[in-house]
C-alpha cells in the first residue's frame, strides 16, 4: 500500500494545458492577416464562442434512463432474497449522458452499479435499492453524497464530482468510501455510529486544512494528499489505523500524533514544508511506526538527514523506501546515548546552579536578618 501511494501522481492538467496553449500559438502563426470590419466580426465571434461553451457545459442534455438503456446495462441474473425468482443484480450504465436515473426506483434487487461519467446531480432513486452492494459514481456532477442509510452498502465511490460536504453518509456496512478530487472544505458526520466499519477512506485532491472531524476508530488507510493541510487534528481515536498517506499539503508540524494510534505503522509526508528535525520526534510516541516517507521537505537537505530521523524514531526500518542498514542503526544509537548523557549532565548542571542561587539566596536573607 505504500509503494502504491508513494508513486501516486498528481494527474493535474498541466501538460495538456501546455499543449492546448501550444496549438493555439500555432494557429495564431499560421492564420492569414485580417484588417477592418473583417477583422472586428472575427473577434466578436470569438468571444461568443467561449460563453456558448460554458453554456453548453453548464446545462448538459436531459437524458433519462429508459428501458432501453437499461436492457443494454442489465448484467448477472442471480436468485432475488427469496431464493424462488430470479432478477438482474449488476447494472453497468457508465458514460451514458444520463440526468435522470428515477428509473431505478423499480429495480430494487440491484447490488451493484456503476453510473460513472454521467451528468447526474440527483441520486434520491437509490434510496430504494436496499440490496445495494457496490456503489460507483465517479465522474458525475454531484454536490452531496447523501443518501438513506443503505445497509448492505460496502464500496461506494464519489470520486470527480463537486461534492462540498461530508454529511450524510452514514452506512452501517460501509468499508471502502472514495471521495477524491471533490470541493470537500471540512469534514462533517463522520462518526463511529454512522460508518462503523469503514476502513479506507481516500479524500485526495480536496480543499481540506485540518484533518478535524475523521473520528473513525474503525480505519486502517487514510489517503488525503494533495489537499492543503497545515494541521493534523483529531487523530486520537484512530486506533486502528495501520496507514496515514499526507503527500503534497502544507503541514510544518506533526503535532497530533498520540500514542493512541497504536497500529500506525506507515506515514507519507513527502512534498510538505517540514524544517525542523524536532518535529520527526514527535513521531517516537507512535509504538509500531517502521516506515516513513519525507522526500521534498525542507528538511531533507540536511546532509546527515537519514541519520537524524533514525535518531529522531531509533524504530524505524525504511526511510524513503530505502532500508536501513545495521551500520546507520549502530552510529544513530551511539550519537542518540552521547547526545542523552550530554543532556543529563546539563540539566544536572542546571539544578545544581538552581540549588547555589537559592542557597545565597538564604544566606543574604540570613545576613539581613542578623543585620536588623
Amino acid at each position: 500500500m505504500s509503494d502504491q501511494e508513494d508513486n501516486y501522481d498528481d494527474n493535474y492538467p498541466e501538460a495538456e494545458q501546455e499543449i492546448e496553449a501550444e496549438m493555439g500559438q500555432e494557429e495564431e502563426e499560421t492564420k492569414p492577416e485580417e484588417t477592418g470590419e473583417e477583422e472586428q466580426q472575427k473577434e466578436g465571434e470569438e468571444e461568443e464562442k467561449p460563453e456558448e461553451h460554458v453554456e453548453e457545459e453548464e446545462r448538459p442534455p436531459d437524458v433519462s434512463l429508459n428501458e432501453e438503456i437499461m436492457s443494454e446495462s442489465l448484467l448477472l441474473l442471480a436468485k432475488t432474497g427469496n431464493g424462488l425468482s430470479h432478477a438482474y443484480v449488476r447494472l453497468d450504465a457508465a458514460q451514458k449522458g444520463l440526468t435522470d436515473i428515477s428509473l431505478l426506483k423499480n429495480y430494487i434487487h440491484l447490488r451493484y452499479i456503476d453510473l460513472s461519467n454521467n451528468n447526474l446531480k440527483d441520486i434520491s432513486a437509490l434510496n430504494c435499492l436496499t440490496h445495494l452492494l457496490t456503489l460507483k459514481l465517479d465522474f458525475n456532477r454531484l454536490t452531496s453524497a447523501k443518501l438513506d442509510p443503505l445497509p448492505y452498502l460496502q464500496i461506494a465511490s464519489f470520486s470527480n464530482n463537486r461534492i462540498k460536504t461530508t454529511e450524510g453518509i452514514c452506512h452501517p456496512k460501509l468499508e471502502i468510501l472514495n471521495l477524491n478530487k471533490n470541493e470537500i472544505t471540512e469534514i462533517k458526520g463522520f462518526e463511529a455510529d454512522k460508518l462503523p466499519n469503514i476502513q479506507t477512506l481516500e479524500l485526495r485532491e480536496n480543499k481540506l486544512t485540518t484533518t478535524k472531524g475523521i473520528r473513525l476508530p474503525s480505519l486502517k488507510s487514510i489517503f488525503i494528499a494533495a489537499n492543503m493541510l497545515t494541521s493534523l487534528d483529531d487523530l486520537r481515536d484512530l486506533k486502528n489505523l495501520n496507514a496515514l498517506h499526507l503527500r503534497d499539503n502544507k503541514i510544518e508540524n506533526l503535532d497530533g500524533f498520540t500514542e493512541n494510534m497504536e497500529s500506525l505503522q506507515y506515514i507519507n509526508l513527502r512534498g510538505n514544508v517540514l524544517t525542523s528535525f524536532s518535529e520527526i520526534k514527535k513521531l517516537h510516541i507512535l509504538p509500531k511506526l517502521r516506515a516513513l516517507v519525507l522526500l521534498d521537505n525542507p528538511l531533507t537537505e540536511n546532509s546527515d538527514y537519514r541519520l537524524e530521523v533514525l535518531i529522531s524514531v531509533r524504530r524505524l526500518e525504511r526511510l524513503d523506501k530505502d532500508e536501513y542498514q545495521e551500520e546507520e542503526r549502530t552510529e544513530a544509537e551511539e550519537i542518540h546515548e552521547q547526545r542523552r548523557i550530554k543532556e543529563q549532565e546539563a540539566a544536572l548542571e542546571s539544578a545544581s546552579n538552581v540549588n547555589e542561587d537559592q542557597n545565597q539566596d538564604n544566606e543574604d536573607n540570613d545576613k539581613n536578618e542578623n543585620d536588623e
